[in-house]
Parts: structure tokens; C-alpha cells; sequence
């Protein structure tokens, strides 16, 4: 018979050898934005005379060398930037991967959205980027627009990106139902190892799915991600802004760039800027 003090030792080394056999995962890190590295080329980027001026000025609560720099992006990569706009992000990212990487848009399908309203608005900005890009071949010549359905978004083949990025998109997902499944084809389309960037308008705390402001609570994107399989590697404030109540009649639009305000309160709003927002780094494992 064993002894009862020799049990006690062999059940001691099995739970030691246990937690060293189990990986650990590093406590996701808070990047201070002077900390962040950006490179030469992603500052002759940003600092490019060919960038629209009127985008220019944004950069103060843009920051996009910084928010690139600590996404990763790099001029050999593969970037997927979701729904691109009116192509702000796409003045930089685009020459920047011009000669050694892909930059590649992706754009909702109009003709995955019902017939009327929703689908005209879709097409049109389609059409809008489209021509942009057209409009300065030397610039983007090389970039790809690829179509996607939000019901089930395709963004490229599977294992194929180092770099998603989203620009203050998530709200509307949310809105929408669509969210879980952009997160699930983020992760699709994305190599092991490979990074999601994810810049929201932050809320204070958790929202309705049916929340019309414009903000997301920061725990509610992090768990839509870790739902898909990643894992939050990294956070930093560079698109912190304190000033930002987040009480607004018309929510994030209320503020700058949008100013949906009376012009009385011209003022108030531009003194607060543009939106408090999360910065959040995730990784494929």
C-alpha cells in the first residue's frame, strides 16, 4: 500500500508538470503612443504631398503613422483595410505598399444588399472610391478592390493577409447583426500570426446591439474578437480623446467631422474634437 504522504508528493509533481506543460498567453500589453515605432517609410508616407489637404488636417486626431506604426504595417505586406470610405486611409496605405505589398479594399457588394435605399448608397460609394482610385493611377494603380457580402463576407482566400484593418466601422456591424461574421472573416482571411487592427468610437460601457450613437463599449469588441479565434495582443491611447462626453444629441455625429449640430453650438463641438476611440491591436494565433 502507498502511503498517504507519498500520494500527496506524486499529486504535487503531476499538477507542477501540468501548469508547466499548459502555454502561457501574455497579459495583452498598453503601449504608450510615445512608444510606438513608426517607420521611415510609413512617415514619408503620411507626410506625402500627394494626400488630399482637407485630409491632412484630420491627422491631429487621426494619428495615422502612429496607429499604423503599432498595427504593424510594413511596405512588404499584405493589408486588407474593410470599407475604406471615401479613401482617407487609402492616400497612405496604398503608395506605402505600392512596390512590395498589396493594399487591398474591400467594399461591400451592392448587389448582396436588398433592392433600394441601402443598395444605392452602397453602389454610389463603390462608384466614389472607384474613381478616386482611377483618378491617380501613379498612386493606385496597383490597388485591388475586392467585393464582399456582409451576410457572408469573403475577403480573400483563407491564410492570405498580415494585416486587417477597420477604421470605425464596428458600430454599424453591430447595428446591422453583422458583426460576429466580420469578425469571423477577419480571422478567414488572415495568415497565423497575422494582425486585426480595430479603431472604434469608444462608449463608456457596454451598448444595445440596437444602439444608435456610434459608440461601442471596448469589452464588447475584445469579446467579438476572442469569439472568432484571436487574441487582444496589444492596446494603446493614441486615439484617446478625454474631452469626448459621449452624451451627444446625435451621437458621434454631433462631433467633428460630421457636425450634425445646431450652429449655435459650433463652438462646444469643435472644442471637443472628433471622437474618443479604442485602439486595439488582435492576433491570429
Amino acid at each position: 500500500m502507498i502511503a498517504a504522504s507519498s500520494l500527496r508528493g506524486c499529486r504535487l509533481l503531476l499538477a507542477s508538470a501540468l501548469l508547466v506543460a499548459v502555454p502561457a498567453f501574455a497579459a495583452p500589453a498598453t503601449v504608450a503612443p510615445a512608444k510606438i515605432q513608426v517607420s521611415p517609410a510609413i512617415d514619408a508616407a503620411v507626410k506625402a504631398s500627394t494626400r488630399d489637404p482637407a485630409n491632412v488636417k484630420r491627422d491631429g486626431f487621426r494619428h495615422p503613422a502612429q496607429t499604423l506604426g503599432f498595427f504593424g504595417v510594413a511596405p512588404e505586406k499584405t493589408v486588407i483595410e474593410i470599407t475604406p470610405g471615401n479613401g482617407w486611409y487609402s492616400e497612405i496605405l496604398a503608395p506605402l505598399l505600392r512596390d512590395k505589398g498589396h493594399y487591398i479594399a474591400a467594399v461591400v457588394d451592392p448587389q448582396a444588399v436588398a433592392e433600394g435605399r441601402g443598395r444605392d448608397y452602397q453602389q454610389r460609394s463603390r462608384d466614389s472610391l472607384e474613381k478616386k482610385y482611377a483618378a491617380a493611377p501613379a498612386l493606385f494603380d496597383k490597388t485591388a478592390v475586392v467585393a464582399y457580402d456582409p451576410a457572408k463576407p469573403v475577403f480573400g482566400a483563407a491564410n492570405s493577409a498580415d494585416v486587417v484593418l477597420t477604421f470605425r466601422n464596428v458600430h454599424n456591424w453591430r447595428k446591422a447583426g453583422q458583426a460576429q461574421g466580420m469578425f469571423q472573416g477577419f480571422f478567414n482571411v488572415l495568415k497565423p500570426g497575422g494582425v486585426l487592427g480595430v479603431v472604434e468610437h469608444r462608449a463608456k460601457a457596454d451598448v444595445a446591439d440596437a444602439d444608435d450613437t456610434g459608440y461601442v463599449g471596448q469589452q464588447q469588441v475584445i469579446a467579438m474578437a476572442e469569439a472568432a479565434g484571436f487574441k487582444l495582443d496589444a492596446r494603446t491611447e493614441v486615439n484617446a480623446n478625454p474631452r469626448d462626453t459621449k452624451d451627444h444629441p446625435n451621437g458621434v455625429w454631433t462631433l467633428p467631422p460630421t457636425n450634425q449640430h445646431d450652429k449655435a453650438d459650433d463652438a462646444k463641438y469643435q472644442a471637443i474634437g472628433e471622437s474618443d476611440r479604442m485602439t486595439l491591436r488582435f492576433v491570429k494565433p
